[in-house]
């Protein structure tokens, strides 16, 4: 086997490019992105997140997030509204379109997750699970 095929990198290059070509494709119908479909899973569990909160969660700088959730806007997945407690932020909340995609948005999470690691035993599951958490740091 050649050197570069057992590079931790390039291992790992390959299966993030095999997972997020799957998602995608899962994905498609919805016409949303990856990152979209990760933002409403954060709102999902808790709303009223400021965008820095959710930068935080979905590790993502703050500018990149703010064209995100304005495309989100646009496409009428969210709204923001202003924070009463502190009128300079705001706070990001789920329009009634993204609550109802959002039970087949984890459908299809829970599908591409089990599509990946069906090969795996549970506890090789959740192994790599605490391995990739450790990596991501």
């Amino acid at each position: 086997m050649p050197q570069y095929e057992d590079c931790i990198i390039f291992l790992l290059a390959k299966a993030y490019q095999k997972a997020h070509s799957s998602f995608k494709q899962k994905l498609a119908p919805f016409n949303i992105t990856p990152v979209q479909q990760l933002i409403l899973a954060v709102l999902e569990e808790e709303e009223f997140l400021s965008p820095g909160e959710i930068a935080e969660r979905v590790a993502m700088d703050n500018a990149t997030l703010s064209g995100v959730l304005d495309r989100m806007g646009e496409a009428g997945m969210i709204r923001k509204e202003g924070n009463p407690e502190d009128r300079r932020s705001i706070r990001v909340l789920l329009t009634a379109k993204a609550k109802k995609m959002c039970e087949e948005l984890a459908a299809q999470r829970k599908a591409i997750n089990e599509e990946i690691t069906g090969r795996l035993s549970m506890e090789e599951k959740l192994l790599l699970k605490r391995m990739l958490r450790d990596l991501k740091g």
